[in-house]
């Protein structure tokens, strides 16, 4: 069986490339051909996503409500189909995939709600002062126009919520922006099953043909020829940091350049001041170990880097949570390539002066493991060494043992921006400290006594931190503000 493109109602599979996605517990293929879009199946559906922007940007906002509504109608008809599509594919469990699941029924439903409110789509109106001296002030009203098609590339470990129709589609959608969905090999199935029921929708709703599109690649040439045609407006990704930053590259060469909202790595710094260990030791140990080996690891918010100052209560902590991070069990990572590029990514952080492997959880006889992993190391090896700054996507982490609070600090200070920052502690004043702003400055997100995985969809949440964990620091991936960035603003004056 042939896996089409769905470019706007038509089917089409005009390419001679074709793929497979893979079972990561089995390593054996699923038996669906996809078939690789041409680039005049690119630039079909581009040219129709143009044509369908003239007239989705104008509908109201109750329409573009009623869309996604209808979309979350049928993704609830077809739940069952879709998870069992989703576990097989991914080897996410079912539990997780239910998550998920209610996650991006969430998220569309909460943009209908906002789209529902009244004059959602008025920014400001200023009434006219005729008689003004020295000049008359004439009537002002700034609306939110969507900046155009935006093509939205598929994450690799989320393949419902940062997916097909995850929170980059629903946000365009709402934005009144036709959508364009680069399929992600590694779930692609699961991709285009969602996809074939938002085109259902869109058809029955009477919407413009190109309102939304899919289409499949394994390699890098079609999200090229996306990124850099002509009426592509906007770029929404959520992956790693040469991804999005040779996205950012491609759509800066352009003759027009334009946006590409990038939510990339993150080292998700954990600081766990000796305040924290003295009465809560073993509760913090078992909410860490959860934190970095859940679903392997494999979450833009995992834990990468833990800080701990040379202390007793740091020596009585690390002998608690060694033994319980020996018992977190390993599981298929979602692809045989993350599961390599994870094992090879441990063993050189492991490899490096005044590193070693301080834990390591159980085993089992599955393929592709993400084996849990504990490195340790002092403050000054880490500071001085990029390499152990930078993310490691999976179930590791890095224990960084600092001499004094003022090392703490001044490394803190030097490493990049993140998505998140926590900090363990018990001080009344650690929203005065010089630790709270570092973090403040660093991250999008400041957890105080908690880990950073699990985030809320809420219009509270700022996902999204300085670069290079984000293309923007000054927009959210997450809750309804996403839709600002694919809106910009038109003042009408008369």
């Amino acid at each position: 069986m042939k896996i089409p493109n769905l470019i706007g109602y038509q089917t089409s599979s005009e390419g001679t490339n074709t793929y497979q996605t893979i079972n990561p517990i089995t390593d054996q293929l699923h038996p669906a051909l996809f078939v690789e879009a041409t680039q005049e199946e690119v630039d079909r559906s581009a040219t129709l996503a143009n044509t369908a922007y003239r007239i989705f940007s104008r509908t109201s906002p109750m329409e573009r409500a009623r869309f996604l509504s209808a979309i979350v109608t049928e993704l609830e008809l077809n739940k069952l189909l879709l998870i069992a599509t989703y576990c097989g594919e991914s080897v996410l469990n079912e539990q997780r995939a239910e998550v998920e699941f209610a996650r991006t029924i969430f998220q569309l439903t909460s943009f209908a709600d906002l789209l529902f409110q009244e004059n959602w789509e008025i920014k400001h109106i200023d009434f006219p002062e005729p008689n003004r001296t020295p000049t008359p002030k004439p009537q002002l009203t700034k609306y939110k126009l969507g900046i155009g098609p935006v093509v939205v590339f598929g994450a690799s470990n989320f393949p419902f919520a940062y997916s097909t129709v995850g929170g980059d589609t629903a946000a365009a959608l709402a934005a009144g922006c036709p959508v364009i969905v680069k399929s992600h090999p590694f779930h692609a199935h699961t991709s285009y099953q969602v996809a074939k029921l938002v085109v259902k929708v869109a058809e029955e709703l009477g919407l413009p043909e190109g309102v939304f599109s899919h289409v499949n690649a394994i390699g890098y040439e079609v999200g090229k020829q996306l990124v850099q045609h002509p009426f592509v407006q906007g770029v929404g990704f959520t992956g790693s940091i040469p991804g999005g930053l040779a996205l950012q590259q491609l759509a800066q060469q352009r003759e027009v350049p334009i946006p590409v909202f990038a939510e990339m790595g993150s080292l998700n710094p954990v600081v766990i001041l000796p305040s924290a260990l003295s009465s809560n030791s073993e509760d913090i140990a078992n909410r860490l170990a959860l934190s970095i080996t859940k679903d392997s690891g494999q979450f833009c918010t995992k834990p990468g880097a833990l800080f701990l100052l040379a202390c007793t209560e740091t020596d009585r902590f690390l002998e608690t949570f060694k033994p319980i991070f020996e018992q977190q069990a390993s599981y298929s990572m979602v692809h045989p390539t993350i599961a390599c590029t994870y094992t090879q990514r441990a063993k050189q952080v492991i490899d490096q002066s005044n590193v070693h492997l301080f834990a390591q959880g159980t085993t089992t006889t599955s393929c592709n493991l993400g084996i849990p992993q504990l490195s340790l190391t002092d403050g000054q090896t880490f500071d001085t060494n990029k390499l152990l700054q930078e993310e490691v996507f999976g179930p590791h982490a890095l224990l960084v043992i600092c001499k004094d609070q003022h090392e703490l600090e001044q490394i803190l200070e030097n490493i990049s921006g993140q998505l998140t920052f926590s900090i363990f502690h018990n001080e009344e004043n650690i929203q005065t400290s010089n630790l709270f702003y570092i973090a403040q400055e660093k991250a999008g997100r400041v957890i105080l006594n908690g880990v950073p995985t699990g985030v809320e969809v809420s219009p509270a949440m700022q996902h999204g931190g300085p670069f290079p964990s984000s293309s923007d620091s000054r927009f959210t991936a997450v809750g309804t503000d996403s839709i600002e960035r694919f809106l910009r603003g038109v003042t009408v004056q008369k």
